[in-house]
């Protein structure tokens, strides 16, 4: 029994979520002193599932697509609008890629046909592809420095934070009870981490190497995609609009952008660029928007 429900669970992080979304893109920009976005493509344009963005640089975008009936890792080219494929696995599926810092390599979660899910590399040019964690269940992650991932985990039916490291070939939980959005908190040597412990979900930094933590925000209610601007702001999403909020100087959450258009109605992952120039958006496809 316990291992249906694993796999049911397996299917709810990533199967059953693939309804028909998009990948959009904007530019970040500064009009009289107010951020906003402007000049928003689809650079993903594809029936199905493409989600899970992250920049591969500031002019490449990495993100999980469906095709074939499997779903791959797609790179589109800012500069040129193009998209390459990394990968091409006909007996699986790639989920969450993530550029390996100081390598050009990908990593990404891999979920076989068999059931079978772990952390993946692959070369960015070839998709040659290398198991990176053997025995933990990944469902998300991100990487703290070239040794050093911290991931959430599926362990007890539930998510995890575990920390990594593949130069000593150690794991350990470091919280149960934790959300799919990490991230690297710019300027810092910190991980930003969603904290589901308690009824009120919480955005959380972690060092890794000291195992120190503090509450930075409660989240948007019942939301957990984020993402970080340089300038130390995280974005969030629900619903049409993206809030913002500066730890440094704000006291509560404000609206940063708020959407009209019909396709920009469900929003969920988030990711921008090194020099927050560009801002990825992941939304449900209306059938009243754009095709």
């Amino acid at each position: 029994m316990r291992n249906i429900l694993v796999i049911s669970l397996l299917a709810t992080l990533f199967a059953s979520s693939q309804s028909n979304t998009e990948v959009y893109l904007f530019d970040i920009n500064n009009k009289n002193n107010t951020p906003g976005l402007s000049n928003q493509r689809n650079i993903s344009n594809n029936e199905g599932y493409d989600n899970q963005p992250s920049f591969y640089n500031d002019d490449i975008v990495l993100f999980s697509s469906t095709r074939d009936s499997e779903t791959d890792i797609a790179a589109y080219n800012i500069r040129d609008k193009k998209t390459n494929w990394i990968t091409d696995t006909p007996d699986g599926s790639e989920y969450s890629p993530i550029k390996i810092p100081n390598q050009k390599r990908v990593s990404a979660i891999r979920l076989d046909n068999d059931g079978k899910q772990r952390l993946y590399t692959y070369d960015y040019k070839t998709g040659k592809s290398t198991v990176l964690l053997e025995s933990l269940k990944v469902g998300y992650h991100t990487w703290f420095n070239k040794y050093i991932i911290v991931s959430s985990v599926l362990e007890d039916e539930a998510m995890s934070l575990v920390i990594s490291n593949i130069k000593d070939n150690t794991s350990y939980t470091f919280q149960k009870k934790v959300g799919r959005s990490l991230h690297r908190i710019p300027n810092s040597k910190l991980i930003s981490y969603i904290s589901k412990e308690n009824d009120t979900w919480e955005i959380k930094s972690l060092d890794p190497i000291s195992g120190a933590t503090k509450k930075i925000i409660n989240t948007i209610p019942e939301a957990e995609d984020m993402c970080w601007l340089i300038n130390g702001t995280i974005l969030m999403g629900k619903g049409n609009t993206i809030y913002k909020f500066n730890p440094s100087k704000d006291i509560d959450w404000s609206v940063f952008y708020t959407f009209d258009n019909p396709e920009m109605q469900q929003i969920t992952r988030l990711a921008s660029n090194s020099n927050s120039s560009k801002l990825a958006v992941v939304s449900e496809r209306s059938s009243e928007g754009n095709h």
